[in-house]
């Protein structure tokens, strides 16, 4: 693309890449305990005195004898992990300056922009699950506009988003902070940041703990989508569990969600000047779903309302996911996942993406039929990169991942296959549901994790917490 847009800028005194690490850092104060800066990272890694672009970060100061810095990112791709400082910061007083940063393309960095507004409204209303020819039309229309709209906004960013840039922005804040090792937690896809800066720069990898790791074996589609119909199965068997006034077994809850999702295909609900599409009732019976049980009685009631014809309660789930606010405006973690899967996975083109979806109908009957193509990547202006390869993190030090038996978002499979994969992988379970583990109510994950990023001490491989 030669579209360049706002927030490129002149890279730092100096040459080639030394120039980023000797670059001055004005730190100020940002609340809660907190500073804040800005720093200037090349937009080409190849190109280092050519264009630059920023990225924000924000710290919660440990104390004068700290062991340096621990880093931390929330997953996404997309999420912003500026509020995490003052979030995990306290915790780790004494032992660490808690770092949270916007990556490439993220919210208060260089952000990734597309269309907003009224012209997302009608995007996410789109039928995903399209059932006939024009049907299927208006979809491939409604993706080509919001990805043209990409590139109209965000240009030749795009071309310089993907997960490798972001772990070279994180190596190159280690030596701007002066760490000699990198400390780093990372959630969700944060796990795919730390497994690939171990396997890029295996050598400084200090202490890490990846949470809810994401496949990096392989497509993650179909696996996902299994997780959601055993996140939806448990949420249905405490339903039936006389919980619920709509279902006496786990199949007749779920028989009434997914009738409920036929419906809304050629019925939607009317939630004020809005609609609850067949598309936002699946999101909305999704979002529920990254969370533990204490947010299934919530779910009940959303579920309840729609079914007598309020979908106020599902809208306002699929409005959380998809990040909207109440002015009509969305938040930009969408653009920036869209725009770094796009470069880092494979893409299977239109005819292959259809394909796929019906693999995952067939392998996902619950969640599968609904979820539809993901054309986005086929149509996307900017092609994707060339795959790492097998990811092992040769050299590194030991690795925590942690998995949770129940996890909606990331099955457990995928924590089993990260750290098996990764030479210094070791395995924390939690019996139990939810995304994230780390932080949560479970103390003996939250010691184990906490005597392993302060003190060093690896956990057996293969604990299990409950």
């Amino acid at each position: 693309p030669d579209i360049t847009p706002d927030g490129f800028r002149r890279p730092p005194p100096g040459s080639g890449l030394q120039r980023y690490v000797d670059q001055e850092v004005e730190w100020t104060d940002c609340g809660a305990g907190t500073d804040c800066a800005e720093i200037a990272v090349p937009l080409d890694y190849d190109e280092p005195d050519g264009e630059a672009i920023t990225l924000a970060l924000r710290r919660h100061r440990g104390g004068d004898d700290v062991r340096g810095s621990l880093f931390l990112n929330p997953g996404g791709p997309g999420g912003s992990g500026l509020g995490m400082a003052a979030g995990f910061g306290p915790a780790f007083a004494g032992s660490y300056d808690v770092i949270g940063w916007d990556p490439r393309g993220v919210g208060q960095s260089t952000p990734v922009d597309c269309v907003n507004g009224e012209g997302l409204d009608e995007f996410y209303g789109l039928d995903s699950s399209p059932d006939t020819k024009a049907e299927r039309a208006e979809l491939l229309k409604g993706v080509r506009s919001y990805v043209d709209s990409c590139l109209a906004k965000s240009g030749r960013l795009l071309e310089h988003i993907s997960t490798v840039e972001t772990v070279r922005d994180l190596d190159l804040m280690r030596q701007i902070v002066g760490d000699e090792e990198l400390n780093f937690l990372g959630f969700s896809y944060g796990t795919e940041i730390g497994a690939v800066y171990a396997e890029l720069f295996g050598s400084t990898v200090g202490r890490m703990v990846l949470d809810s790791a994401v496949n990096i074996t392989g497509d993650e589609s179909i696996v996902q989508a299994q997780g959601f119909d055993r996140a939806l199965g448990h949420f249905a068997q405490w339903c039936a569990s006389g919980n619920c006034d709509f279902g006496r077994s786990s199949d007749e809850v779920i028989a009434r969600i997914t009738d409920l999702w036929d419906d809304l295909d050629a019925n939607p609900l009317r939630v004020g000047d809005r609609e609850l599409t067949q598309s936002l009732a699946v999101t909305g019976v999704l979002q529920p779903l990254y969370q533990d049980e204490q947010e299934w009685p919530s779910l009940r009631q959303a579920l309840s309302e729609a079914f007598n014809g309020n979908g106020a309660g599902l809208l306002a789930y699929a409005d959380a996911y998809n990040q909207r606010g109440g002015d009509g405006e969305y938040g930009q973690l969408l653009f920036a996942f869209d725009a770094i899967r796009c470069l880092d996975e494979a893409d299977p083109g239109v005819t292959g993406a259809r394909r796929e979806a019906r693999e995952i109908a067939e392998k996902a009957p619950i969640f599968g039929p609904y979820l539809g193509a993901d054309l986005i990547c086929p149509l996307w202006p900017v092609p994707a990169r060339e795959p790492l390869g097998t990811i092992t993190g040769a050299g590194a030090a030991p690795i925590l991942v942690v998995g949770t038996t129940g996890d909606s978002a990331t099955p457990y499979e995928y924590a089993e296959w990260m750290a098996e994969q990764l030479e210094s992988g070791v395995l924390l379970t939690l019996d139990g549901e939810g995304h994230g583990a780390f932080g949560g109510a479970n103390a003996c994950i939250n010691n184990t994790v906490f005597a392993y990023l302060i003190n060093g001490t690896v956990p057996q491989d293969g604990m299990r917490c409950s």
